[in-house]
């Protein structure tokens, strides 16, 4: 019996690893990139299947989705238009990029260099830049948001959200 046991512990484990294994392979890739986009449209986000290209996390709406087409139709996703701006800003192509965003105020996809933006939405990262189609007052152009975002002026700066939420 002492001699079985050592063997069956070893066998067990062997087990669990190899059932751990199988199952993580059946599991359905996340897309994080799309080649082929020489229109360079946005593309359709089906919730649940595309992930965030800057933060990884799952895009689980088209509400605050981003999307970079590079010049070579290379599509990127982003769930926040915050983690778009931190993304992009490496990028040799970055001025040639065509930016899409979803606009809260019509559902449409817009070019993110012509939207507004609101600071104070509730944004999957909490950064709180929202793109709106239409003017209104309180709103930020494109390049306001883009140089707040990368100085950190967002919503992630506790002393920002008590200036424009009082919390």
């Amino acid at each position: 019996m002492k001699k079985v046991l050592p063997i069956l512990s070893i066998l067990l484990i062997a087990a669990v690893i190899a059932i751990l294994f199988i199952s993580m392979a059946k599991k359905e890739k996340l897309i994080t990139t799309v080649s082929g986009n020489i229109a360079k449209k946005p593309l359709k986000i089906v919730p649940g299947k595309y992930t965030d290209t800057e933060c990884a996390m799952t895009i689980e709406s088209e509400h605050y989705a981003c999307e970079v087409v590079a010049p070579d139709g290379r599509t990127w996703f982003f769930d926040d238009p915050g983690c778009m701006i931190k993304w992009l800003e490496t990028k040799d192509f970055k001025d040639k990029a065509v930016l899409w965003v979803h606009a809260e105020d019509t559902g449409n996809w817009i070019d993110a260099r012509k939207a507004w933006y609101s600071r104070t939405d509730h944004t999957p990262m909490h950064y709180g830049f929202g793109a709106r189609e239409k003017f209104k007052e309180g709103l930020i152009d494109f390049e306001t948001m883009r140089l707040m975002m990368l100085r950190g002026e967002n919503l992630t700066d506790p002393r920002i959200r008590k200036k424009l939420l009082g919390y």
